[in-house]
């Protein structure tokens, strides 16, 4: 607990919490960019006639990928090769529950959508909508777990793991 003086913080719990909201913030960028290049692979999969299922699970994966090589170093400040049983493993379980909320709300979706007969476009654009809400759902609850559980103020830190902030 944080002693308060003459109705002063000391400056250690500011900068802390300057240092969680630019973690949150560079978070948020890396997940903007992450979904991005997502919503380029759903929609090419999607406009070619890729079932939903399909589309979301590539979209994901793409992200995925891109999310962990640039959280790991941008938000986290981690650096060289990554612990399999501390970071990746851990980062997988966490973002492969995100997607399998994504992939099952945009799976649902599309199969919900289909008997409407509507035309493919906006077949195309509602089961997209789906996917990016799905993926704003989770952001706080996978920024939170990755915080806490995997490359944060929780997870194990190791020199050879860790740069200074």
């Amino acid at each position: 607990m944080t002693t308060v003086t003459n109705g002063v913080r000391p400056r250690t719990t500011e900068k802390t919490r300057r240092r969680g909201w630019a973690r949150l913030a560079r978070a948020a960028a890396t997940s903007v960019a992450a979904t991005v290049l997502s919503q380029v692979v759903l929609l090419v999969v999607l406009a070619t006639g890729g079932a939903a299922a399909l589309a979301s699970t590539l979209a994901w994966a793409a992200g995925a990928v891109l999310n962990f090589v640039v959280t790991r170093r941008w938000v986290w400040g981690r650096t060289g090769r990554p612990r399999v049983r501390r970071e990746l493993l851990p980062y997988l379980v966490v973002i492969g529950l995100g997607g399998l909320a994504s992939i099952g709300l945009t799976t649902l979706a599309g199969s919900l959508l289909t008997p409407l007969n509507l035309p493919h476009v906006w077949w195309v654009v509602l089961v997209d909508a789906t996917y990016v809400a799905s993926y704003a759902l989770v952001f706080v609850v996978k920024f939170t777990l990755l915080d806490r559980l995997v490359f944060g103020r929780g997870a194990a830190r190791t020199p050879a793991t860790t740069s200074p902030s």
